[in-house]
Order: C-alpha cells, then sequence, then structure tokens
C-alpha cells in the first residue's frame, strides 16, 4: 500500500483556506437555499434556518462547486445543484436523527430535540419536495435521472442499515455497502452533476464519481473511527452514539473478528442491547484489538483511489483543493 495519509509529513490541511476557493460561490448557494426556505408556514422557516445555519461543513456543495471550477467554469446550473444537493443532506439528517433519537449534531440540539419527530419529518420531507423543485427547473434529463437515482439509493441505504442494528453478525461487506448508497453516493452524485452541467463527456463524469464515491467512504469510515477517538465537543455529538443504537460500525466488525471470544460477547452483547453502559469496556477492546487503527487504514487506501480517480485534471488550485479533501476526510478529528 502507498504512504499512508494519516502520517503524511506535509502540514495539516487547512479546510477554510479550501472553503475560501469557492466562498464567494458559497454564498450565491446560500442565496438560493434562503429563497428556497421562503416559506408562509413558520415552522418551515424556522427549522429550515436552524439546521442549515447549524455549522456544517458544506462539504458537499463544496464538492461540486471545486468540480465545477476544476472543468472550467462555474454556471448558475452548478448553482443551483449545489443547493439542491445540500438540501438532501440536511433531508436525510433531519430523519436520521429522528431514526436513531439523537439529541445532538454538530455540538448543538438537533431539530427533532427541540422541535419533536413528527416536525422533523415533515420538514425534511419538505427539503426533500424543494430539491426536485430546484432540480427540475434546470431542465437538464441527466440531472433528474442522477438525483433520482441518488435519492432511491440513500433510501435503500437507510433501510439496510436499520435491518443491520442490532445485527453483530453484519459483515464488513455489509456495512461497506450500506456506507456505499447512504453516505458516499450523494458525495458520487455532486461530482457527477458537476460533469454534466460543464458538459464533460463520460468518461470524466465517471471518473469524478468514482472520486467522490471513494471519498465518501472514507468521510464515512473515519467518522466511525473518530466514534471511538474523539472527545464529545470535536465530534458534535455524544460519545458512543453508534452503540447505543446498536450501529455494527466497522471499528466493532474488526473488533469481534480479531479478540478473544470472551471479549467479542462484550461487543456482541452490546451491540444487540445497544448498550451505552458498555461504552468503557468495548472502548477497551476495540482500542487492544487496533480497530480504529483498521479503520483508518481502510479509509486511507479509500481515499488514495479517490485521489488517483484525479490523475486526468489538469493541474490547477481547485485540483490541488480536491486532492487536499482527500488527505483532509482522513486526518480531521472532527
Amino acid at each position: 500500500m502507498s504512504t499512508s495519509l494519516l502520517t503524511n509529513s506535509s502540514d495539516p490541511i487547512d479546510f477554510q483556506s479550501i472553503k475560501r476557493l469557492t466562498a464567494e460561490d458559497t454564498k450565491a448557494v446560500d442565496k438560493l437555499i434562503l429563497k428556497q426556505l421562503s416559506s408562509d408556514v413558520v415552522l418551515i422557516n424556522q427549522m429550515g434556518h436552524y439546521i442549515v445555519n447549524n455549522g456544517g461543513k458544506r462539504l458537499r456543495p463544496m464538492l461540486l462547486l471545486l468540480g465545477a471550477k476544476a472543468l472550467g467554469k462555474i454556471e448558475h446550473n452548478h448553482l443551483i445543484l449545489a443547493a439542491v444537493i445540500e438540501f438532501i443532506h440536511t433531508a436525510t439528517l433531519l430523519h436520521d436523527d429522528v431514526v436513531d433519537e439523537s439529541d445532538l449534531r454538530r455540538g448543538q440540539q438537533s431539530a427533532n430535540a427541540v422541535w419533536g419527530n413528527a416536525a422533523s419529518v415533515l420538514v425534511g420531507d419538505y427539503l426533500y419536495s424543494s430539491a426536485f423543485e430546484m432540480m427540475v427547473s434546470t431542465n437538464i434529463m441527466r440531472v433528474m435521472e442522477i438525483l433520482s437515482k441518488t435519492t432511491t439509493a440513500i433510501a435503500e441505504g437507510e433501510v439496510l442499515q436499520l435491518l443491520n442494528c442490532n445485527n453483530p453478525d453484519t459483515s464488513e461487506e455489509k456495512y461497506l455497502e450500506v456506507i456505499s448508497r447512504k453516505t458516499a453516493i450523494l458525495f458520487s452524485a455532486a461530482m457527477r452533476l458537476a460533469a454534466v452541467v460543464s458538459k464533460a463527456n463520460s468518461d470524466v463524469e465517471e471518473k469524478l464519481a468514482q472520486y467522490g464515491q471513494h471519498l465518501g467512504v472514507a468521510f464515512q469510515l473515519i467518522d466511525d473511527a473518530l466514534d471511538y477517538k474523539a472527545t464529545k465537543e470535536e465530534l458534535g455529538k455524544n460519545l458512543g452514539d453508534d452503540l447505543a443504537e446498536g450501529k455494527p460500525t466497522l471499528p466493532l466488525i474488526y473488533a469481534i473478528k480479531n479478540s478473544k471470544p470472551a471479549d467479542a460477547n462484550v461487543i456482541i452483547n452490546a451491540i444487540k442491547n445497544g448498550n451505552r453502559d458498555a461504552f468503557n469496556e468495548v472502548y477497551d477492546i476495540v482500542k487492544q484489538t487496533k480497530a480504529i487503527e483498521y479503520t483508518e487504514q481502510r479509509a486511507n487506501e479509500e481515499a488514495q483511489k479517490a485521489m488517483a480517480a484525479l490523475d486526468f485534471l489538469q493541474d490547477s488550485q481547485y485540483k490541488d483543493a480536491l486532492l487536499a479533501l482527500a488527505r483532509f476526510s482522513v486526518q480531521r478529528n472532527y
């Protein structure tokens, strides 16, 4: 395997400097988002603004904008679709927090903790509907095809994750299938849409989509590792949330396979019962089996594949930023 991005001797990635490359375009996207959130239903306005302004990285729309710039220039439809991607992502977060009964999101109270589950589900549905309304305004059939397939895959991933909950027999392969559909597909769609609006050929579209897919998997794997590594303040949610929700993430799957039977049973029972109280004991086993290091290694492999997919791009500050985001995905602690 090539040199680990986790131990790269170069300086840590400055995420803010990458954001500045698309700052003006992001302002335009934000205006579109706020315009679309303008509703005569007050609760939609309140919740929409609360969620959209709640400190997210805006990584997915940023990917779309950087991809467009790497291919040439930003078109108005790029801005519309960046807003669409953010709406879809936000809708999935609303629904996730209801399903997971989460009370923290990005270090603040989740929307369902503030307004309740029913309001969160319904406003999530509104965001999905708004996303499709904006998507149709581009009048590009390929865009509609990509996003309809993407949202279907996300829904399938969420159902697969639900089926895996409290199931300690979940394999690494099954888990990777969940995160490929549930998380990585939206990264991939963002990059694919950048290519479509830029009228790039199918090979370019596919390579950018591969970058997004591998980046998304890497990003989620590091999220899994951080649940057993970061502080609550860094993570923006409660430590042990995945365990409490009975989610068999990769660190747990690996630890079960690579620990002695008594320790494996501790993790198996914790997953079956969604037992947050077992977190410290499970954490010790995860640490002893080097499951975090394994998860980081797998994330590193995905990030390397993401970077390799960009070999065809001409050198530019935007290509550099996309490469830096692959490194950031595995180096981050939040």
